[in-house]
């Protein structure tokens, strides 16, 4: 049985679309969400999907062993982040070593790095006037978004695209490819 292990911020659109991909597979378990955010609507999610979720604070996750030891007795095969902003420590990224991903919502290496994320891309993508944009999967290393590539596909941003119209695009791409190149990384032989 493959263990997922998935840390979001936010509302959880993500995390709610993988637990749901991966329900019925008899070889998958999402075993837990972590979540930095005592408050993120991701929790209420995981109650409805029958999920157990923990938030933690930021001292249990950089400077106390609390998240690491979790991680340790989950021990998943992959930790997924998607919607998580904050930067992944080094203690964590050296136990499970090329198991972390991250969805990015952009063609890295344009419009990554600190600050990046969610509508702050999308406002960048429209500014800039870019003929394209899309998703990233990639591995998560100790800088924001540097990690190695793993799958990246686009989409077309018209002339008088809004912010609503990309991140809608972004969103479905999510969707559609995230819970895939999961799987595909979980059993690469499929």
């Amino acid at each position: 049985m493959k263990r997922l292990v998935i840390f979001a911020s936010g509302s959880g659109t993500n995390a709610e679309n993988i637990i749901r991909f991966f329900q019925d597979h008899n070889n998958v378990s999402v075993h837990a969400v972590l979540t930095n955010n005592p408050h993120a609507k991701v929790l209420d999610r995981c109650k409805k999907l029958n999920v157990s979720a923990l938030s933690f604070n930021r001292k249990a996750f950089y400077d106390d062993v609390i998240v690491l030891n979790v991680l340790k007795d989950l021990n998943p095969d992959l930790i997924i982040l998607a919607g998580f902003l904050w930067k992944f420590p080094e203690s964590i990224l050296s136990l499970f070593p090329n198991k972390v991903i991250n969805i990015h919502p952009a063609l890295l290496p344009k419009y990554g790095g600190k600050g990046m994320y969610g509508r702050y891309v999308h406002e960048a993508v429209v500014k800039n006037k870019e003929p394209e944009t899309g998703i990233t999967i990639h591995y998560v290393n100790e800088q924001y978004d540097e990690g190695a590539i793993i799958f990246q596909t686009t989409c077309e941003v018209s002339l008088n695209a809004t912010v609503e119209n990309v991140a809608a695009k972004i969103h479905e791409l999510e969707m559609e490819h995230f819970p895939k190149i999961i799987n595909s990384l979980l059993f690469p032989n499929e």
